[in-house]
């Protein structure tokens, strides 16, 4: 069933919501995948945060005209799922493992800091990790010298005391 033209601008505009607030864009086919399948991958886009929908590539080329994502216009052919994310690494990550799962979903492309990512692009994307991973990972690297310290501290002190009870003991 096709859309009238208000329901076409109406997708353009959420579309273009999205984009005007994702850092990234990642681009799959997904030919070939059961109902029970793409509704999987949207629960899992759901719970990160991506939002992901299978639109029209002319609506989805006119969405994001005008932002970073318009790099990627060229790749926007066939039956392909959009995924946009906050994160700069979520909708690559998810349509990634899926894909290692699942080998009718095929990465195509997409666009990151208005650049062109190719499908290797969008894997590489999708292993950095994310940003509470790099952020815990932080945290612990700065944690580290004050735990080392403490502990150096605590040794110096346990040997401090048991060369003092020594000579009380004798």
């Amino acid at each position: 069933m096709s859309l009238n033209r208000n329901e076409k601008a109406t997708v353009v505009a959420d579309v273009a919501a999205q984009a005007a607030k994702s850092q990234t864009l990642a681009l799959a086919e997904y030919r070939g995948l059961t109902v029970a399948q793409m509704d999987a991958l949207r629960k899992q886009a759901r719970e990160k945060g991506v939002y992901l929908h299978v639109l029209k590539n002319t609506l989805a080329r006119r969405a994001v005209a005008g932002t970073s994502f318009e790099v990627a216009g060229d790749h926007m052919v066939g039956p392909l799922i959009y995924g946009f994310s906050e994160d700069a690494v979520a909708a690559a990550k998810i349509l990634a493992d899926f894909a290692k799962g699942n080998d009718k979903l095929v990465l195509k492309a997409g666009a990151y800091n208005g650049k062109v990512l190719d499908s290797e692009g969008i894997k590489a994307l999708a292993s950095i990790p994310s940003k509470d991973v790099l952020l815990s990972q932080l945290a612990g690297l700065l944690m580290s010298p004050m735990a080392r310290t403490a502990r150096v501290l605590a040794a110096l002190a346990e040997k401090r005391g048991e060369g003092a009870a020594e000579p009380a003991a004798a």
